[in-house]
């Protein structure tokens, strides 16, 4: 029933576990130059059990900006033999290395995960999810080979050729977004044919938040079971938390990683059940530790012990952020990177409005950009060039290929005070 007896540790002994790890992971981040001034006044003995954790500092995006790109490393670099980024070529973007070790970890998370919701090796599993950077693709196809499953990279979008390997090959699992999993059930259906009589069986859904309807719709249009799951490239990537076949919370891999949820405004942590921001620490990873880590993500721990009889803390859903970042298609975007873009342009005005939509089943992204008046020509086929000037250089920036609107000068309504430059028009459409 379970992948690793590490699944089903009694909570003593767990516990024990972590406080060991823990001494061992800020012995070794003190080897590496940021730690090694941050932690300079910090005895790892002192580490009696996991809660003393509390008496570490935490570790923001900006830290691992700022320590671009070998800062927090432990290891000579010809030990890594991965790494994987956040998008940005304009701002300093966040990088993640991994020794050999770490991706063997990251792989055996990975596999408990899906063996958590019923994935065997008898199973095939096709992953519908983009590769390269993004820690998403690799990390699900590493962990289903480690698993023993026949894995089918075959990546995003091409709607007929996923079908026709699904077919061809009896698919009985997919790593599939959200959004586009929605988009794909239409169009399984376009094609001639119906989801029931499709050999699949189970998806694992993620990279971007999504609703318990959202998910169920999912199950409904595909006539299948949809697993949760929650995962960050400073953590590894995804197989951070992973939900069981009971769909009864996110189980976190307590032995790799310790979960706190804290008010995001005080730092202290939240009573059990309330809504926080989520911080982690790495466990278990070699090359690039991470301690206390403040994700941005809002969720909770949910109380009580889950039914599979897993020992490790439940998260629910992700509820939100607390900071800016949108998340699209998988792909974590920060409005300003898309300012950065916009205003190395000459022909952009001052002025520009993100605005997030849905169509069909799919979220879109559209920037209105106002353009200064002496390039607002009647020239439909210079404007034309510009529009699409301005979405390919969104998409360097981004990684996402947004909808772009020329509009003229001073035609974005203003807001008094702070200016908007978001709009959230997918429930409203």
């Amino acid at each position: 029933m379970y992948f690793d007896p590490a699944e089903t540790l009694a909570r003593p002994e767990l516990e024990k576990l972590q406080a060991e790890r823990l001494r061992a992971v800020v012995k070794n981040a003190m080897t590496s130059p940021f730690y090694a001034e941050r932690l300079k006044d910090f005895d790892p003995e002192d580490i009696r059990t996991a809660t003393d954790i509390t008496n570490l500092p935490f570790t923001t995006k900006d830290d691992l900006r700022g320590q671009y790109p070998y800062g927090l490393l432990t290891r000579p670099l010809d030990e890594f033999v991965r790494l994987h980024a956040s998008s940005g070529t304009t701002g300093t973007p966040t990088a993640i290395l991994y020794t050999q070790k770490d991706l063997d970890t990251w792989a055996e998370l990975m596999a408990r995960s899906m063996y958590a919701v019923g994935i065997r090796r008898s199973d095939v599993l096709q992953n519908l999810s983009g590769y390269g950077l993004f820690t998403g693709g690799l990390g699900i196809h590493y962990g289903s080979e480690r698993l023993g499953c026949l894995t089918i990279p075959a990546g995003a979008g091409n709607t007929k050729r996923q079908i026709k390997l699904i077919r061809d090959f009896n698919v009985t699992a997919m790593h599939i977004i959200p959004s586009f999993a929605l988009y794909f059930a239409a169009k399984v259906r376009e094609e001639g044919y119906e989801p029931e009589d499709m050999p699949w069986k189970i998806a694992l859904i993620g990279a971007e938040p999504h609703t318990e309807e959202t998910r169920r719709r999912i199950e409904e249009m595909l006539h299948l079971k949809a697993y949760n799951s929650y995962g960050l490239s400073e953590m590894n990537g995804p197989g951070v938390a992973f939900e069981c076949i009971e769909q009864n919370g996110m189980h976190v891999w307590e032995d790799a990683y310790i979960a706190e949820i804290i008010d995001p405004a005080t730092g202290e942590h939240v009573p059990e059940g309330e809504i926080g921001e989520l911080v982690m620490t790495t466990l278990t990873r070699e090359g690039m530790p991470i301690i206390r880590y403040r994700t941005r993500d809002l969720t909770r721990f949910l109380p009580g012990e889950c039914p599979c009889g897993r020992t490790g803390r439940r998260i629910d859903r992700i509820a939100g952020r607390a900071d800016d970042m949108l998340i699209l298609k998988g792909v974590n975007i920060y409005p300003m990177q898309i300012e950065q873009a916009l205003m190395s342009m000459p022909e952009v005005g001052q002025n520009y409005l993100i605005e997030l939509f849905r169509e069909g089943y799919m979220d879109q992204l559209r920037v209105k950009v106002e353009i200064k008046d002496e390039y607002f020509v009647e020239d439909m086929r210079a404007l034309q060039g510009l529009q699409k000037r301005i979405a390919a250089r969104l998409c360097d920036e981004i990684l996402v290929t947004p909808r772009v609107e020329l509009v003229m000068h001073d035609s974005i309504l203003k807001a008094p005070g702070k200016a908007v430059r978001v709009m959230d028009l997918r429930d409203k459409e």
